[in-house]
């Protein structure tokens, strides 16, 4: 179960890739993000999302078993999960205005850097998810990132659509 897990946990081994792999999740997430939405839209984003969430939260379990690290760099599905997260207000924006997803690319900027932002600082309870010190801590501190993220494109594109045009 383990080469299964780390196949997973390490999303198809992209966590190996250094410097910063938890960066190199997020961009990894992106292209299957747009992938996902061509194919079913973006419900079956948000499907992947859950999926990537107890997908993640096994094998980071399994990953991390008998270790003393237990949010080892190179486990990087819990980034993926909160990436998508993180964009679904942009294919929900896209699906509703009927164009292609990659039109709305200043909310792809936005969804990434701002997920970065939130997993890397992880102010107030992603840091209290980060702490748990277990396989869900892992993956919830980068679900709750994720929704901050959300939240920040949504807000984004209420100022600039709201306020500036």
């Amino acid at each position: 179960m383990k080469p299964l897990a780390t196949l997973a946990g390490t999303f198809f081994y992209v966590g190996y890739m250094r410097p910063f792999s938890g960066t190199w999740g997020s961009a990894a997430a992106l292209p299957v993000a747009y992938a996902l939405n061509l194919v079913g839209g973006y419900w079956f984003v948000a499907i992947g999302a859950l999926a990537a969430f107890l997908i993640g939260w096994w094998a980071t379990a399994v990953m991390i078993e008998g270790q003393d690290d237990h949010d080892p760099s190179e486990v990087v599905i819990d980034e993926v999960a909160g990436q998508w997260i993180a964009l679904l207000p942009v294919l929900i924006g896209a699906s509703h205005a009927g164009v292609d997803a990659l039109a709305l690319w200043p909310g792809w900027l936005v969804a990434f850097f701002g997920f970065r932002f939130f997993d890397i600082l992880k102010p107030g309870p992603i840091g209290w998810a980060d702490q748990r010190g277990d396989a869900l801590g892992v993956m919830l501190d980068d679900i709750i990132a994720g929704v901050a993220a959300a939240l920040t494109v949504g807000l984004a594109a209420y100022v600039w659509h709201g306020l500036l045009m």
